[in-house]
């Protein structure tokens, strides 16, 4: 008898595990349908565009017509700037050096190479764009949301790792931060952006050590600095 429940239990047991395994006919999902390439460029070109807006809406302009024409000058940045990336991928580099340090090529130094093959104008077209409707403030404010604010960010981190910054090493990482930007809004990723502004970073601890400053220093102090106090709240607590 005792056998007869137990084997009736388990019968039950799994008629249940059966039903909540099922789904309804008109509950299943219907596979997403593949975009066509031309779907997925428009789907693109609608992202650029609103991001476009975004910003320019941002400056809060008041001006139609000037904000018609930022957005357009924007909007063809970003996709001229799309378009080199996607078809001057950096396998169109050969492998080889960097003659400055002669080491072997990263992926990204292939990356930088082919996108910087860009026409200039593309640049220029944008700048002339910019400078032509805004004040120089707004200008920068643009192109820190291409770079997402990385100038004062940046900046930020040498004021919290050098001590007692100067006015004049302050306005000098600035300026240096300032052309990463410029430079980096022609470039489509995060990472080509950061590559950038790595390159101007090194410009600016280049500046400091020959300013009578040890970056190599400051920056382990900095840091031991940073880890000490994490050492000193986690035993607080």
């Amino acid at each position: 008898m005792k056998n007869i429940i137990i084997a009736s239990l388990l019968l039950t047991l799994n008629c249940s595990y059966s039903v909540l395994g099922q789904v309804e006919p008109n509950e299943q999902q219907s596979p997403k349908k593949e975009l066509t390439a031309e779907q997925k460029q428009e789907k693109a070109n609608q992202e650029i565009e609103k991001k476009a807006a975004e910003w320019v809406n941002s400056l809060n302009l008041n001006d139609a017509t000037k904000e018609q024409k930022l957005h357009s000058v924007i909007a063809t940045h970003l996709k001229t700037v799309r378009d080199w990336n996607n078809e001057h991928p950096g396998s169109i580099v050969p492998a080889g050096i960097n003659p400055t340090t002669g080491e072997k090529l990263s992926e990204m130094d292939r990356q930088i190479i082919a996108m910087s093959s860009m026409p200039k104008t593309v640049h220029e077209n944008l700048m002339n764009g910019l400078r032509k409707d805004l004040t120089e403030e707004q200008v920068e404010s643009i192109l820190d949301k291409y770079t997402i604010g990385k100038v004062q960010f940046t900046l930020k981190g040498y004021e919290a790792i050098v001590p007692n910054i100067t006015p004049q090493e302050k306005e000098t990482i600035l300026n240096y931060l300032k052309q990463a930007r410029e430079q980096a809004v022609d470039y489509k990723s995060m990472k080509q952006i950061s590559a950038i502004f790595e390159i101007y970073k090194t410009k600016c601890e280049q500046y400091l050590n020959s300013n009578g400053r040890n970056w190599r220093q400051m920056y382990k102090d900095f840091t031991d600095k940073i880890k000490a106090q994490k050492a000193a709240e986690k035993t607080a607590k």
